[in-house]
């Protein structure tokens, strides 16, 4: 019988065949390590903390998080977070998504955060009142700086169907609120026929729902615009010590990593209410994502590869994590960070007031040589030729010039693209295109 370091060795040679036949280039050391660890890690689901930095997190996932960077992300953390109140308000912040697998996702999109909020009331009805309060506070003195802008809030659910700027918004849904709707307070829209819906923030606070903020932040440093986000997990605590989440679930702990080891009694408090079966329910929000992604309506394969890989790192599929790990680091995932920071760019041009021209342009440039170090030859013509003319767009400041239909059009070509480079790669593992398989049957 072989040994488990043998079948780990197996395991790793064939995870580097496959690599070589599929023409991915793949970082042997790196996957040694990778598998090793994680196979040491595995069958203790506990939390593990960094001495050296005080980062914490669930062990898999603190597996592929590079402290390099730490510093930049503590940087913006202090933009995004929000602060504790003694006695009130008890935070915990983490880092998640592409952010939190920074040896992983050499190429990440955007800067993702995470932040469990656990507000201590008397009733639920005034924990809900100090989260209006708190949210909206929070908003107004992190809308612009010197390096950041506020570009939208999620906060309530509309109560019935709206047309908002011409775009409809069905009962139950999320609603987003812009820097001058937070200020004002209140939202116009018009419902089903045509008569004048106002919407006060005071109004949705006891269906807060989707809780999430959106920045554009750059880093005058490295001259890099991002997007940044917090998304917020809020519980409300009772006098008999009770933890409720207020919008009816408590987030899992398998993706995150925590920025202060100060919180770990509180992530510690919080976690201890989670559902029994929280890792099956985080696999099934996963495997939901993966079908979403992999639909024709939603096409998303680099998306699906990173969900993917996160299912299979936690149900025991060593050699297909492997081997997705190895695909981010291809050429062809540096367009999946140039397809969202695209985006960034326009929204800096056309909605934020606090970046100069020539920081945007900087930011152009460097998404025109990621695509020409990723491409050549038909690929690259036609994804530079329009960046080019979106810089020129930019650096003339066209008011009349709208910059929408060219950036969609540059995010359609990337994203189809990185479409084709997933799913050949990923469809090409017989183990991976049977999973996909049996999730969409």
């Amino acid at each position: 019988m072989s040994t488990a370091s043998e079948q780990t060795a197996d395991a790793r040679n064939r995870v580097i065949e496959s690599a070589k036949e599929l023409g991915v280039q793949i970082n042997e050391q790196e996957l040694e390590r990778w598998m090793n660890s994680i196979i040491e890690a595995t069958g203790d689901s506990d939390i593990t903390v960094d001495e050296k930095t005080g980062v914490f997190g669930h062990k898999v996932s603190m597996l592929d998080f590079d402290p390099k960077d730490l510093e930049y992300f503590r940087k913006i953390g202090r933009i995004v977070e929000f602060d504790d109140i003694p006695g009130v308000v008890e935070t915990a912040l983490a880092l998640s998504g592409s952010a939190a697998q920074s040896k992983l996702q050499i190429h990440p999109g955007d800067c993702d955060y995470f932040e469990r909020v656990n507000i201590i009331a008397p009733t639920r009805a005034e924990a809900c009142k100090i989260l209006a309060r708190i949210m909206r506070e929070k908003a107004i003195s992190s809308m612009s700086g010197a390096n950041f802008q506020l570009m939208e809030l999620k906060f309530g659910s509309y109560d019935q169907d709206v047309t908002r700027n011409q775009n409809s918004h069905q009962k139950g849904s999320p609603i987003s609120w812009s820097p001058d709707e937070i200020v004002a307070g209140k939202i116009e829209a018009r419902d089903s026929e045509e008569n004048p819906v106002i919407i006060t923030w005071d109004s949705v606070a006891e269906d807060s729902g989707w809780c999430k903020l959106d920045w554009v932040i750059a880093d005058p440093i490295r001259r890099k615009l991002s997007n940044a986000s917090n998304m917020l997990d809020v519980t409300w605590e009772a006098p008999d010590g009770t933890i409720t989440p207020l919008d009816g679930y408590l987030d899992g702990y398998f993706q995150e990593v925590y920025l202060d080891a100060e919180s770990a009694p509180i992530f510690d408090k919080l976690i201890k209410h989670s559902s029994a079966d929280a890792m099956g329910d985080y696999m099934a929000e996963l495997q939901e994502q993966v079908r979403k992604y992999v639909s024709k309506d939603h096409a998303n394969y680099g998306k699906a590869a990173k969900r993917l890989y996160n299912i299979f790192r936690l149900n025991g599929q060593y050699e297909e994590a492997a081997f997705l790990r190895e695909l981010f680091d291809e050429p062809a995932a540096l367009l999946y960070q140039v397809h969202a920071l695209v985006r960034t760019v326009q929204e800096a041009t056309e909605e934020c007031t606090a970046f100069d021209i020539d920081h945007i342009l900087d930011q152009t440039d460097e998404l025109i040589l990621g695509v020409i170090k990723a491409l050549e030859g038909e690929e690259e013509i036609e994804i530079v030729r329009p960046l080019l003319r979106l810089s020129r767009c930019i650096s003339r400041q066209q008011e009349d010039t709208p910059l929408g239909p060219q950036v969609e059009a540059i995010r359609s070509e990337i994203m189809n693209i990185v479409n084709n480079f997933f799913y050949e790669k990923m469809t090409a593992r017989p183990e991976i295109k049977a999973y996909i398989d049996n999730l969409n049957a």
